[in-house]
């Protein structure tokens, strides 16, 4: 409610006589003014806790963040200390980016790749690594390439080509309103917010997922080696599983 839309009062000269249609109007502006004054700073009092809150969460999430990380490299040097292996924790998140269009696709791995929401080349989405997702990767392999993200990854991913679903169009993500308005309902009310439960797979992972629309990349910095082989085969190639390489392709796409 911007200030430019606030109602005026109208200005009587004094000693004037006012009509009583004149009055009675006089009278409803001036109450409509009040009630929009009210509901203006109250908008404004919302707006000014949410984002102390958010600063607050965000605080939290890079402690989260860097704790984790500490605790891994803890491990690690007491696993190499020790003479044992240490076992990486298994990934939560994959980013699933399109490498081939449309051209001379079987009806099947088509279908599973609208499923995903892959409908354009360099198309890509956020999965959680689970059983059904795996199995529907099978069958679209050589249509795509996907790993496990970093959190800069994630993180410049959303601020740079973030885009929300907001009543079926694809609206940027210009502000935290526009967040708020959609999942402030699931406790979130900014960006920070958002990469957080992708990175983690939290809970509301399904929710967020919903609302971001299918990331549009660029073609990569330097061009594919091979989009006919696996990134995997010994010649080299393009599709499959990258694990934590997928990051400097996104680097190039992004």
């Amino acid at each position: 409610m911007a200030e430019r839309y606030a109602i005026t009062q109208a200005v009587q000269a004094q000693g004037a006589v006012v009509p009583e249609l004149i009055r009675l109007k006089n009278e409803r502006n001036a109450k409509l003014a009040e009630e929009k004054k009210a509901a203006n700073e109250a908008k404004e009092k919302e707006v000014q806790d949410q984002r102390e809150k958010l600063e607050k969460r965000t605080e939290e999430y890079e402690k989260e963040y860097s704790s984790n990380q500490a605790e891994l490299v803890q491990l690690r040097r007491e696993a190499k200390v020790n003479g044992n292996f240490f076992v990486e924790p298994e990934a939560k998140l994959l980013f699933v980016v399109r490498i081939v269009g449309i051209i001379k696709i079987s009806p099947k791995p088509r279908k599973v790749l609208q499923l995903l929401r892959l409908k354009q080349l360099h198309n890509g989405v956020f999965l959680k690594v689970n059983k059904p997702i795996l199995n529907m990767l099978k069958l679209v392999q050589p249509y795509v390439t996907y790993g496990y993200p970093s959190l800069k990854t994630v993180r410049e991913l959303v601020y740079k080509r973030g885009f929300g679903k907001v009543n079926k169009q694809r609206i940027p993500l210009s502000s935290n309103e526009i967040i708020s308005d959609v999942l402030g309902k699931d406790g979130m009310n900014g960006m920070e917010d958002v990469v957080h439960e992708l990175f983690t797979a939290g809970p509301k992972f399904k929710q967020v997922s919903n609302f971001l629309w299918p990331f549009k990349l660029s073609a990569p910095k330097g061009g594919f080696i091979c989009k006919r082989h696996g990134f995997c085969e010994q010649r080299g190639g393009d599709w499959g599983n990258r694990e934590e390489l997928i990051n400097d392709l996104l680097a190039r796409m992004n």
